[in-house]
Parts: C-alpha cells; structure tokens; sequence
C-alpha cells in the first residue's frame, strides 16, 4: 500500500459509470413496471453498488479503507441501454475512484443477475471513471 501518513484530508469526488444493455423492450418494461421476478431491480441494485463501495478495500489489496461520507446511485435509460452512474464524496488523504467504480461494477453485476432469467442478451460494458476531484489530479471527462 502507498505511504499516506504525510498527506492532508481534502474533500475527494469521483463519478464512475457503467452500461448495462438487454435484449429486449420488455425487460425494460419489466424493470419500470416492477415484474423482474428477483424483485424491484434498480433498489436491489442500488444496495449492491452501497456494499461494493463499502467494501472496496476489503477486496482490493492496495485500495485504503477509508470513510465514505456520501454515495449515490443514479439510472438513465436509453433505448435498450442503462446507464449506471455512481457518486462518491469524502474527506480523507486519499481519492474514491476505485469506490466509485467498484460500485458501478457491483451495480452493473447486480442488475446483470437479476435480468438473466427474463433476457439471456443483457451484458455490461464500459466502467470507467467520468470525474475525479480533490487530491493532486483532477479528472473530468462527461
């Protein structure tokens, strides 16, 4: 793990974004509609993506545990494609990139098993960071 003994608390953001696609205009219809059989997708989802940020350091050995203070998960549907976009703030030596990316991970992961009994054609595509601030870098790129 990186020595951040020597560094100052400042107030860190990151933005992370997934992709789900399905295959069909139903599933999306299931999922406004509340009919998925696992249950309500975008809530269970959601609980996924809060314990994958929490948990992000306990799975990924350089990754610090830190205190995270804010964290949000937002959809946006378009056509056949759900856009995942998770937010996580805080105050601390270190940034919440890998946080924000895990839990769009996790919610994407999430989403993925709970569509796969109604749609055998939904896959997950390009998580990546959007923005980055705090720290000595920052990162925007939405």
């Amino acid at each position: 793990m990186v020595d951040i003994t020597q560094k100052g608390n400042t107030h860190r953001t990151a933005i992370a974004q997934a992709t789900v696609t399905v295959g069909e205009d139903k599933t999306i219809t299931a999922i406004k509609n509340k009919t998925v059989p696992k249950g309500d997708v975008f809530a269970m989802s959601k609980a996924a993506g809060f314990l994958g940020i929490k948990k992000t350091a306990e799975l990924l050995p350089d990754c610090h545990p830190l205190p995270i203070e804010y964290a949000a998960v937002d959809y946006e549907i378009l056509g056949l494609e759900i856009l995942i976009k998770v937010t996580v703030k805080t105050f601390y030596k270190t940034g919440v990139e890998v946080e924000a990316m895990h839990g769009a991970s996790l919610v994407a992961l999430n989403l993925y098993d709970m569509l796969k009994p109604i749609d055998k054609n939904v896959s997950i595509r390009n998580i990546r960071l959007l923005e980055k601030t705090g720290g000595k870098s920052d990162i925007r790129n939405h």
